[in-house]
């Protein structure tokens, strides 16, 4: 199963990014063999539409699901319709949070778990 995690940095012992749509990178990571590709967020810095926009290239890497720490409702909204799961509230390093994953410590974030435009700013 892929797996796109919310990082700050590149390596597995980076921090989950809170944010969703304006995360510093993505770390999408094959849980079966642990081989993983970093996946360098283009939406950071956009005047609008950062959570769609990088919903749409969570999609495309074929993720099956999204750790993180925070998502508004337009990326939810998108990764629903992209049929992959989302799992927010998520903390710690990468690594760390696709433990708490494969070990079903983590429950499906059933709705959007900040507002519109949540993560501008910081």
């Amino acid at each position: 199963m892929k797996i796109a995690v919310t990082s700050v940095g590149t390596e597995m012992d980076s921090q989950v990014d809170p944010r969703f749509g304006r995360a510093a990178c993505f770390i999408v990571v094959e849980t079966e063999t642990m081989a993983f590709d970093v996946v360098e967020n283009g939406n950071v810095a956009s005047a609008g539409g950062a959570g769609i926009n990088t919903a749409k290239a969570v999609i495309d890497t074929g993720a099956q699901a999204v750790l993180t720490g925070n998502c508004g409702p337009n990326a939810e909204r998108t990764l629903r319709a992209g049929d992959i799961k989302l799992y927010t509230g998520v903390k710690g390093t990468v690594a760390e949070a696709l433990e708490q994953f494969k070990a079903g410590a983590l429950t499906e974030a059933t709705g959007p778990s900040v507002d519109s435009h949540a993560g501008m700013g910081q």
